[in-house]
């Protein structure tokens, strides 16, 4: 009879035991996140309004030089006119590895009429804004997410974001990044860039 109950309480006690090693299996799993991939080739929303072949589409921007692939591209039909007045379009097309945050003409439209006839009417002060969205080095989207680089003009520009969203001074979006051309990487922007005093 004892050895029947020491098998009984055995056969209570195993289950008891067994239970909470069971419910285990369904505890929630922590698993680390990975961080969200660069992106590769063109990214952003305005990407889609590049044409598909000819003139200002990605394959023709590679063929060209910075000022010239900005030049066929009509999002950037403002910038290509700052460019020749304040006489940058050779000095980019002459650079190497240069990196380009091209504001687009919603970027300059966003300028009152005054702040824009300002601009463009002061040299001085146009090369000024316009080599500050110059990187003298080839900037990467993997950059992107914490950068910080030294423009022409000689003060610092940052990028934050991530995935395919990025920010330029958390004050301008990417709205197309990562297009390549003979010399160039270029990010299109949304806002015009003002260099500190």
């Amino acid at each position: 009879m004892r050895f029947t109950g020491v098998r009984t309480a055995h056969a209570v006690i195993a289950p008891l035991v067994a239970v909470p090693l069971a419910l285990g299996a369904f505890a929630p799993h922590v698993y680390a996140q990975a961080p969200t991939p660069s992106p590769t080739g063109t990214f952003g929303p305005d990407c889609s309004e590049l044409p598909r072949s000819g003139g200002g589409s990605v394959a023709a921007m590679a063929e060209q030089k910075v000022a010239d692939a900005a030049a066929g591209s009509r999002q950037l039909a403002q910038l290509t006119a700052a460019l020749k007045q304040a006489r940058l379009d050779d000095t980019l097309n002459r650079s190497d590895n240069i990196t380009l945050f091209a504001p687009t003409n919603h970027a300059f439209n966003s300028l009152s009429e005054a702040q824009r006839d300002a601009l463009l009417n002061d040299p001085e002060r146009l090369k000024k804004v316009l080599t500050y969205h110059v990187v003298d080095a080839d900037v990467t989207p993997s950059e992107l997410p914490n950068g910080s680089f030294k423009t022409l003009e000689g003060s610092q520009l940052t990028t934050s974001g991530s995935g395919t969203s990025f920010k330029v001074n958390n004050t301008a979006d990417i709205v197309c990044g990562n297009i390549t051309t003979a010399n160039a990487t270029v990010y299109l922007i949304d806002g015009l860039l003002t260099p500190p005093d």
